[in-house]
């Protein structure tokens, strides 16, 4: 009789930002937090870790490209959670994903265009 290996724990589905933003995610089941601050971005990272969770985590621009200790840490070290950035639902066209400048370090200034 072979042993009986538990079900992998659910990837918890997240979001957080302004709460306009939060409505839209909340009506296809994501767990939100509406008006989420930086520090409550550290505190969720935090407990995710510790508790070795797997995660989606849509974070709306602001929060995304804080500089807090765990959110740093969580990008760079931890697999188990996976990272987003979302526009602002007020200025969606004024959105630049952080990774662009990359892009363009690299491949020169004009490389976003013929994609656009």
């Amino acid at each position: 009789m072979e042993p009986r290996v538990p079900p992998p724990a659910p990837t918890r589905l997240i979001a957080m930002g302004s709460a306009p933003l939060m409505q839209g995610f909340g009506l296809i089941g994501v767990e939100t937090w509406p008006d989420a601050t930086e520090e409550q971005v550290e505190q969720v990272l935090a407990a995710l870790v510790r508790k070795g969770e797997k995660a989606l985590l849509f974070l709306e621009q602001n929060l995304a490209r804080s500089r807090g200790h765990w959110l740093n840490w969580v990008r760079n070290e931890e697999a188990r959670i996976v990272i987003t950035e979302i526009p602002s639902l007020h200025a969606p066209h004024a959105y630049a994903p952080a990774v662009d400048r990359l892009v363009r370090s690299i491949l020169g200034p004009s490389a976003l265009e013929d994609i656009r």
